[in-house]
């Protein structure tokens, strides 16, 4: 029992370095599309530098990360009993659904990262912006259900998931209404 607080804890640092890395990527995504539109020479010399700054994030913090949190997750729950034990409870399903889900964020970004080594901008600043909080989704679901060990009650996780969706998108508006403002 004693080594599964260590595994707990590595896996825990490598889910808060996978979140860091993700949460960072798609705010440089947002700066290479805005580097995309600007004239040159500055459009080359800041696409040039946004482009090893997101290398760097994506192989050196975040898919190590995100490796790193897997496996420490995977022996936890595979290999010790506590772990097996958790597997058969319903808020463990849940969170695992959640987690499915942060993969398919992950590979997403993967394939927008690609996209962007290669000059494809085929994204809008707006929709990156959206795109960053659904890792920020994610997260408070995958927290609250780990904290509360709930899934009876999904049905309330759900609709404050919904209101925390809709509480963001207001945000986004009201402050792209606010830097709109401020551009002219």
């Amino acid at each position: 029992m004693e080594y599964y607080n260590y595994l707990k804890s590595l896996h825990l640092i490598f889910v808060i370095t996978w979140f860091a890395g993700l949460f960072y990527i798609v705010r440089l995504f947002v700066y290479q599309i805005e580097a995309a539109q600007k004239p040159s020479p500055e459009k080359e010399i800041l696409q040039k530098q946004y482009k090893i700054m997101t290398y760097r994030l994506w192989y050196i913090i975040t898919w190590p990360s995100a490796v790193l949190a897997s496996i420490f997750a995977f022996w936890m729950l595979l290999f010790t009993d506590l772990g097996q034990a958790w597997l058969k409870m319903p808020w463990m399903h849940v969170k695992l659904g959640f987690v499915f889900a942060l993969y398919l964020y992950h590979g997403k970004c993967q394939q927008i990262f690609k996209q962007l080594q290669n000059d494809e901008v085929r994204y809008t600043t707006t929709f990156m912006r959206l795109w960053n909080e659904g890792a920020t989704i994610i997260l408070f679901a995958v927290v609250f259900l780990v904290i509360l060990k709930n899934a009876v009650n999904w049905i309330y996780g759900v609709i404050g998931i919904f209101l925390f969706s809709i509480l963001i998108m207001l945000g986004f508006k009201f402050y792209k209404r606010i830097r709109e403002r401020n551009q002219s």
